[in-house]
């Protein structure tokens, strides 16, 4: 496959301290362009099409763009807001988005319009609104549905969104928020279902907090990946499946020696700690064996990326310091880095040109700095 970043669309940047090259999205639709969510990727297998989350502030709803790497395009598409996570098909460039109760899907073509996939059940949703229905959509293994955690007012509901267009499936009710939900990437029948931090829509009061790893099998009640492990909930977070689909991957926050990315056997209980260093998220390669992570240190605004060559022990900076960002809590403005297009690039949100762009870089150029 052709370098895609070799497009015009692109502006090779390189970090003055390691060396390490990115490949910058700096063509402009939008005042503000980033990734998405780094469990969810934008780019599709052949490297042809980037979807892109834009903003436009004041404005706080996000609007997509896609960009035709082979014929060197990029262009708004303002019928896709999404109100959670979009998905790509990694085959089709096709991209599906949540709005309202609503699934919807188009093609990443100028000529393809909007179809609606299928819609959350009236007499669920109870004349209420939701937040989402999804935090960001996840496919099934059998590549059937969706996973939907769709959040309502004091009640979270976990189930699936057919594409076929047949009734949502309820799976589990929640008095309390369960988010980030993810579905196994072997079986069609477990779903990796967080517990996190809320706040009351009615009361704006801090809600109950049990712990935060949690799996749902179709069927069963969800249960505590750590039932007896006295770490707190707040210590752990940003997770995301292995690609075995028995290990989740976790963020441990605690301060000291315990911190770092962990990965914890869903069976058995075991945790392994493979990067030994603080982070705020990490992604994993399907290997398990390559890692990249962004690192903040609070309460400065003070961002960086980096790649970790777990057989090595090497750790290299593809990002030495971000510059603060005045938009960043408004917009999620995080680096998010992800393993994408068959694990051959890292994409992650930047800023470091003063605008807010996308970058990528090659994971081929990184084995070499971290050898």
């Amino acid at each position: 496959m052709p370098h895609p970043f070799n497009s015009r669309l692109f502006t090779p940047w390189r970090d003055p301290v390691s060396g390490v090259e990115s490949f910058i999205l700096t063509t402009r639709v939008a005042p503000v362009q980033q990734s998405f969510y780094y469990v969810t990727p934008s780019l599709t297998a052949n490297g042809r099409y980037l979807w892109v989350r834009c903003a436009f502030p004041p404005g706080r709803h996000h609007i997509l763009a896609v960009a035709d790497l082979e014929a060197g395009t990029l262009r708004l598409v303002p019928e896709a807001q999404p109100d959670g996570g979009p998905h790509v098909d990694p085959r089709t460039g096709d991209v599906y988005w949540t709005c309202g109760l609503e699934l919807w899907r188009r093609g990443p073509r100028e000529a393809d319009r909007p179809e609606r996939v299928n819609v959350f059940p009236a007499e669920l949703a109870a004349r209420r609104k939701p937040q989402y229905l999804a935090s960001h959509l996840t496919l099934s293994a059998d590549g059937k549905a969706f996973a939907a955690d769709a959040r309502f007012p004091r009640e979270w509901l976990i189930g699936e969104l057919p594409l076929d267009g047949s009734p949502f499936r309820l799976w589990q009710r929640f008095d309390r928020c369960h988010n980030h939900a993810q579905f196994n990437p072997v079986d069609p029948n477990l779903i990796l279902i967080p517990q996190d931090h809320w706040w009351d829509e009615v009361s704006g009061e801090g809600g109950i907090t049990d712990d935060r790893l949690w799996i749902v099998r179709r069927g069963e009640a969800a249960r505590q990946i750590l039932p007896d492990d006295p770490l707190p909930s707040a210590n752990r977070g940003h997770e995301w499946w292995d690609a075995d689909g028995r290990h989740v991957w976790f963020l441990d926050y605690t301060e000291g020696p315990g911190q770092g990315t962990k990965k914890v056997d869903i069976h058995t209980g075991k945790v392994e700690t493979v990067w030994p260093h603080g982070h705020s998220h990490s992604h994993c390669d399907r290997t398990g064996r390559l890692l990249v992570g962004d690192i903040v240190s609070w309460p400065a605004d003070a961002w960086q990326v980096a790649f970790y060559n777990a057989d090595t022990g090497r750790e290299t900076a593809i990002v030495t310091q971000l510059p603060p960002c005045a938009m960043r809590s408004t917009y999620h403005i995080h680096p998010h880095p992800q393993f994408c297009c068959g694990d051959r690039y890292i994409c992650y949100t930047t800023n470091v040109l003063g605008t807010v762009d996308i970058a990528f870089v090659p994971v081929d150029r990184l084995l070499v700095e971290a050898s």
